[in-house]
């Protein structure tokens, strides 16, 4: 074989594959939190919006609070009713965004069949891999959030 060839001998390229794989190694891990800080940040803001959509529902149609997130999405014609106010997107409205799962529970109704109350709940769909804290928003408008498990009314509040 010539030695006056041109190219890259093989462990040239090895080298090569190895410095990319350490990048790659300190990379995603990085990567991977940042995405899970992504969903946690669109977790408190989907139960803000659940928040201000409930506040809006109860005042529009004096009805008290809505008895799940359906009633809350877009309606399907342009005309907005109670089963359909229009206030938070269909994804939301169908219970899961951005690596979260919502669970909505009413307060029993009073005597006239008003909901006086409810209950929001965030779980991350995968823990660790989607989110790794629980969060917890009620009538009171207090997000509060825990990473040790289902989140309820008795955790702190979660930071601005």
């Amino acid at each position: 074989m010539r030695r006056d060839q041109q190219g890259f001998s093989l462990i040239e390229l090895l080298i090569v594959v190895a410095i990319i794989l350490i990048i790659a190694a300190i990379a995603i891990p990085n990567l991977l939190r940042s995405r899970i800080a992504a969903n946690q940040a669109s977790a408190i803001g989907s139960c803000r919006t659940i928040n201000t959509a409930e506040v809006s529902y109860a005042s529009t149609y004096g009805v008290g609070y809505s008895s799940n997130l359906v009633q809350l999405g877009p309606p399907s014609t342009l005309m907005t009713t109670p089963s359909a106010a229009g206030l938070i997107d269909s994804v939301l409205a169908g219970g899961v965004k951005s690596g979260y799962t919502f669970s909505y529970t009413p307060a029993l109704p009073d005597g006239a069949g008003r909901y006086q109350g409810y209950a929001v709940t965030a779980n991350p769909t995968q823990v660790g891999v989607s989110g790794s804290a629980y969060y917890f928003t009620d009538q009171t408008y207090v997000i509060r959030g825990t990473t040790t498990g289902q989140a309820s009314a008795s955790d702190s509040p979660v930071a601005n």
